[in-house]
C-alpha cells in the first residue's frame, strides 16, 4: 500500500523506507517553536535535563506574540525567561518586539519553515506550514523541550482524510470560508488524529494565504495536521521569502484515505461558525439578524496582507456602526508596513476602527479586546469556545475578514456580498 504525503515526509525524517498509520516512529526535527506562553514550561523542563544547550540554535523559534508587548507583570517575567534563555544558548531565530509577529504568519515569512520539513511547536496552530508541503503539528510544553535538547520527536504516524478541491472560489469567499464549511460538514472531532490532505485541481485556484488559513484550522476538526501539495505558488512564495530549497513529497497514487470529500469551491458561501464550537457553521440564509459589540480581524489566521485588503475594501469610505469597537492587528510588522504603504491603515482608521501593533491578544482573551458580560463579537480567530475572549456569557462568532467587515458596518452579522 502506498504512502500519503503525511507518511512520506514522517518515513524520510525516520530513516526509514515506508511507514504505515498507527506505527510509532521517532523522527528528526526541522524547526522547534515556541511562544511567551508556552516556552517558559519547556525551558525549565529542560534545565531537569542532564544536557548541555540545545540541540541547533538555528533550528529553535522562540516568539514573543501571546501577550507582548507585557500586558501585566506575570507576561513580562514570562518574556524575560524566554529572553534569557535565547541569549545563553545564542538562538538564531529569538523574536520579540519590534520583530516579532504572530508566530504562525511570521516564521513562514522569514523563511523558516520549507516543503518537506517536520515542524513542531508548543501551539496547537503550529500545522499552519501544511500550506507549504511541510509536516508542522502542535505539541506540548514538555515535547517542545524533548525537542529543544535532542532535535527528535515520537509520533504515531497519522491515518488520513482526503479533500479533493475543485472548482474556484466567488467573490468575497475565501479560505476562512472552505475550512469553516469543511469544519462544519465533519464536525471539531471528524479528522481526529489524522492528516487533512488537500488535493485535486481546486488547489491551484487558492492562494497562498487561504491556504494558510485552511492549515491553520486543521486543528479545529481535530487534524494532527492539514497539508497542501507543493505547487508553482508554493515555490515562488519560498523564493519571494527566501526560504531554503524545500524537499517535494507527492502522496504515492495508491495511498490509503479513510475517507474522501468532494469540495467543490465554487459553491463555498460565506460562512460564520455560531458559539460555542467551530463545527456550529452557517450560511446567511440561516442567519437572523444578531447584533454585536466588537470585530475583531487579525490573528493567525487572518492576519496577512490579503485579510486586510479584503477587510479595507468594504470599510472604505464608510463608518463602522454607532457603538462599535472594531480592532484590526496585522500578522507582523512587516504586513503593517505594507498596509501603511498602501492606504488601508488610513482606510481603517477613517471607517472608526483601532490598528494594534502584532499580537495574540484577544484571540486567547489576553487583552486588545476582551469582552464583558453578554457582548458578542465577530472575528476572523480560529476558536470560539465558552470563554474564550472573555467573560464566560459573552459569544465569538467566526467569520472571515470580509464578513467581519461588512458586520462592522451594519451593527449586526452581515453577509459580505451586499457590500
Amino acid at each position: 500500500m502506498g504512502m500519503t504525503m503525511t507518511q512520506k515526509i514522517l518515513a524520510a525524517h525516520a530513516g526509514l523506507p515506508s511507514v504505515s498509520a498507527g506505527q510509532l516512529i521517532e523522527a528528526d526535527l526541522d524547526l522547534v517553536l515556541g511562544n511567551d506562553i508556552t516556552s517558559p514550561v519547556a525551558i525549565h523542563e529542560i534545565g531537569k535535563m542532564n544536557v548541555e544547550g540545545v540541540f541547533h540554535k538555528d533550528k529553535i523559534a522562540l516568539v514573543m506574540d501571546h501577550f507582548a508587548p507585557n500586558k501585566d507583570i506575570k507576561s513580562a517575567e514570562h518574556c524575560k525567561c524566554v529572553r534569557e534563555f535565547a541569549c545563553k544558548n545564542d538562538i538564531t531565530n529569538y523574536f520579540d518586539v519590534g520583530e516579532m509577529g504572530i508566530e504562525h504568519a511570521l516564521l513562514p515569512e522569514k523563511g523558516l519553515t520549507v516543503a518537506g520539513d517536520v515542524i513542531i511547536g508548543a501551539d496547537s496552530h503550529t500545522c499552519t506550514y501544511g500550506a507549504l508541503g511541510a509536516f508542522s503539528t502542535g505539541v506540548g510544553s514538555t515535547d517542545m523541550a524533548a525537542g529543544m535538547a535532542t532535535g527528535k520527536a515520537w509520533f504515531k504516524v497519522p491515518s488520513a482524510i482526503q479533500f479533493h478541491l475543485t472548482g474556484k472560489l466567488s467573490p468575497k469567499v475565501s479560505g476562512k470560508d472552505v475550512i469553516l464549511h469543511i469544519i462544519g460538514m465533519i464536525g471539531v472531532d471528524g479528522a481526529l488524529y489524522q492528516s487533512m490532505e488537500f488535493t485535486g485541481h481546486g488547489v491551484g485556484e487558492l492562494s497562498m494565504d487561504d491556504r494558510f488559513t485552511i492549515s491553520n484550522m486543521a486543528i479545529e476538526a481535530g487534524g494532527k495536521n492539514g497539508i497542501f501539495p507543493v505547487d508553482e505558488k508554493t515555490l515562488a512564495y519560498e523564493k519571494e521569502h527566501g526560504a531554503a530549497e524545500g524537499v517535494i513529497f507527492e502522496a504515492d497514487p495508491d495511498a490509503e484515505y479513510e475517507k474522501t470529500y468532494e469540495i467543490n469551491l465554487s459553491e463555498i458561501k460565506p460562512t460564520v461558525s455560531f458559539p460555542h464550537l467551530p463545527e456550529n457553521a452557517k450560511t446567511f440564509d440561516e442567519i437572523p439578524e444578531i447584533r454585536i459589540d466588537q470585530v475583531v480581524i487579525g490573528s493567525c489566521t487572518n492576519g496577512r496582507i490579503s485579510d486586510l485588503r479584503s477587510a479595507a475594501a468594504i470599510l472604505k469610505g464608510r463608518h463602522v456602526a454607532e457603538g462599535m469597537r472594531c480592532i484590526v492587528i496585522p500578522a507582523t510588522n512587516r504586513i503593517y508596513l505594507e498596509a501603511l504603504k498602501e492606504g488601508l491603515i488610513e482606510t481603517f482608521i477613517q471607517a472608526g476602527a483601532v490598528v494594534s501593533t502584532p499580537t495574540c491578544g484577544p484571540c486567547l482573551g489576553g487583552y486588545m479586546g476582551i469582552l464583558a458580560a453578554g457582548e458578542r463579537c465577530v472575528s476572523t480567530t480560529n476558536r470560539n469556545f465558552v470563554g474564550r475572549m472573555g467573560d464566560t456569557t459573552s459569544e465569538i462568532y467566526l467569520a472571515s475578514p470580509a464578513t467581519a467587515a461588512a458586520s462592522a458596518i451594519a451593527g449586526v452579522i452581515a453577509d459580505p456580498s451586499s457590500y
